[in-house]
């Protein structure tokens, strides 16, 4: 399988992740209430998603997550962008991480994780935190495929399967990237020890365990504490590497369209990550470069 050596790297030791796309691109200037999201970004300023990359690599990140996540062909559609340039959108967002990472420095290298994100990313009505959508399995893995397709075909070293709210989403996903050769990491989206749709988390990461294609699985988009209770259960259920990449602890206001809350992102807490099994560790909304620079250093000691 293309990308055997992604997994090597983990084998070898943990890997930095970025932080979030949005809040970077927001603080930029850029008005990011389009019902793309960053994705809008892909068409509208390639060279700012470009920026926030190296943002994140000059910090000591490793591995940049696409702007994908939102990016889908029926998102494009609505906005009057024929499948065809949908298509080379989707993959230049990985084409845009690669220009980032350049040449690595000090002789690491960097990664590229396509982005891909649930179902309800694409809705914009903020239904990826509750999953059930009222689509089969079959459904989703219809919906999945095309895009999976073109991200795996633009050469990233991995996808990312994120933000993933309900375990049946996770089954078509899991279904959906059969025979890319790309390999690819599940992360839930949860609340406490749930999937955000409700089902044990237990459960959730079990669906993983034998898929070959999967070569860490974990959780994002959360609080730090429940991504802290999440780690060691993901490993002792699958047995593989685990992915964890948390919110700042702020809490979203879908009224206000705010966040609200105290930050409680401790890039010290990094260390129980790596000691419970975490082989790639970062942050998401609301986590910044600054946050990932602390983070990388505490990476770099746990290495020592």
């Amino acid at each position: 399988m293309a990308g055997d050596d992604f997994a090597a790297a983990l084998a070898a030791g943990p890997l930095v992740l970025d932080g979030g796309m949005s809040n970077q691109l927001a603080a930029a200037g850029h008005d990011l209430s389009d019902a793309l999201w960053s994705a809008r970004l892909l068409a509208d300023d390639p060279a700012a998603v470009v920026a926030v990359h190296r943002a994140y690599f000059d910090a000591g990140a490793e591995v940049a997550i696409t702007a994908s996540y939102q990016a889908s062909f029926e998102g494009f559609a609505r906005r009057g962008v024929g499948r065809a340039h949908a298509a080379r959108l989707l993959a230049g967002a990985v084409e845009l991480a690669r220009e980032a990472a350049g040449p690595a420095a000090a002789g690491r290298r960097r990664w590229v994780a396509a982005s891909v994100g649930p179902y309800g990313a694409v809705l914009a009505d903020g239904s990826e935190y509750r999953g059930r959508y009222g689509l089969s399995v079959a459904e989703l893995e219809a919906f999945h495929r095309p895009r999976l397709e073109v991200l795996a075909a633009a050469g990233p070293d991995v996808l990312a399967l994120e933000t993933v709210p309900d375990a049946d989403e996770a089954r078509a996903l899991l279904r959906a990237v059969r025979g890319l050769g790309v390999p690819a990491w599940l992360s839930y989206s949860i609340d406490g020890g749930r999937t955000r749709a409700g089902q044990p988390l237990a459960e959730a990461f079990a669906l993983a365990a034998e898929a070959a294609e999967v070569v860490a699985v974990g959780v994002n988009c959360c609080s730090p504490a429940d991504a802290d209770r999440a780690v060691a259960l993901a490993a002792r259920v699958t047995g593989k590497p685990v992915v964890v990449y948390p919110n700042s602890g702020e809490d979203w206001d879908a009224g206000a369209r705010d966040w609200r809350g105290a930050p409680t992102f401790r890039p010290g807490q990094v260390a129980g990550w790596l000691g419970d099994g975490a082989r790639l560790v970062g942050g998401c909304c609301r986590v910044g470069p600054r946050e990932i620079a602390a983070l990388a250093a505490e990476v770099a000691r746990d290495r020592r």
